[in-house]
């Protein structure tokens, strides 16, 4: 990972990984794949959303990976994942699978946490056999299942055709977003993060979503623009919690809302006041703290049961 694509100190520098690896999707897409912890130790999947990479997660990384088994990758197209021509849900469940496979033994439960688009990830999956196997909880963060552009509030205008077509165009621009400078810092923060963040949040965001290419980031725009995953959802039974930010432009409360009304086993939500949609890095310790509670209720016990039962 090059050094534009990440701050280089603080708590969001992305620690080193006990080990990397590939993993190949369903079409033979090569996903970047980073493992963090000791062997044996219960197991945390981070999928993260549009434009971020791995980097992302680093202050979830470096405060579980003490006593878990930390498993992050990157999304096809991001980070040090390559391109590839095919971009839709269905991508993204597939993916998901692959480092499933990649990284957990046979039968064995994890906690999923996924942010933005890494939380659609998880509702993409949810019908799929390998993710029904490995899935011992989720937790969704500042994410949404449909109507992504129509209800996003990064246009300052009054909700209609007008301001869903301003954007639509806003989000899939083709533009580059160019270095990280002043302005960007604060177009960033204003777009996705809360008014309070401190200027270390901003700028480990701004560098990770700055590092994405371009032409990843328009594809995966569309993705976002057409997407439904409200029957997923339904389908999404096992343990799930959730978190959003109150300021969040990209995916406002009333997605997280939904979500909780439709999930068919949802054992938590969280609204954090005044922050944003970059959850994870805006409230990295609750973050964290959510995770450890699902490992601890949903999967730490499946672990004892399993060694009471060999």
């Amino acid at each position: 990972m090059s050094r534009l694509m990440h701050v280089a100190s603080g708590p969001y520098e992305p620690p080193v990984p006990a080990r990397e690896l590939t993993a190949v999707s369903a079409d033979g897409a090569r996903l970047h794949v980073e493992v963090h912890g000791a062997d044996g130790a219960p197991a945390v999947v981070l999928s993260h959303g549009w434009s971020c990479s791995t980097a992302f997660w680093a202050a979830q990384i470096r405060d579980l990976a003490a006593d878990h088994r930390v498993i992050a990758y990157d999304q096809r197209g991001h980070g040090r994942s390559p391109a590839n021509p095919v971009c839709s849900a269905d991508a993204l469940a597939d993916d998901l699978e692959a480092v499933l496979a990649a990284t957990l033994a046979p039968g064995e439960k994890a906690v999923l946490a996924g942010h933005s688009m890494g939380g659609m990830t998880l509702m993409a999956a949810a019908g799929r056999d390998r993710f029904r196997e490995h899935a011992g909880a989720v937790l969704l963060c500042s994410t949404g299942s449909s109507r992504l552009v129509a209800e996003s509030l990064v246009v300052p205008m009054r909700a209609g055709r007008s301001r869903t077509w301003l954007t639509r165009k806003v989000l899939g621009s083709r533009a580059p977003l160019g270095p990280v400078t002043p302005v960007a810092r604060r177009i960033l923060k204003y777009a996705t993060m809360g008014p309070g963040s401190a200027p270390g949040m901003v700028e480990a965001c701004a560098r990770i979503v700055h590092a994405c290419p371009r032409k990843v980031r328009y594809a995966w725009s569309h993705v976002l623009d057409t997407l439904d995953l409200d029957h997923r959802v339904r389908e999404l039974s096992v343990p799930a919690a959730v978190v959003v930010g109150t300021a969040d432009r990209m995916t406002p409360v009333v997605h997280a809302r939904s979500l909780v009304a439709a999930l068919p086993n949802c054992v938590g939500s969280t609204e954090l006041p005044g922050l944003g949609h970059m959850t994870p890095v805006e409230a990295p310790a609750l973050v964290a703290t959510r995770i450890r509670e699902l490992v601890s209720t949903y999967v730490g016990s499946q672990r004892i049961q399993q060694k009471e039962g060999a």
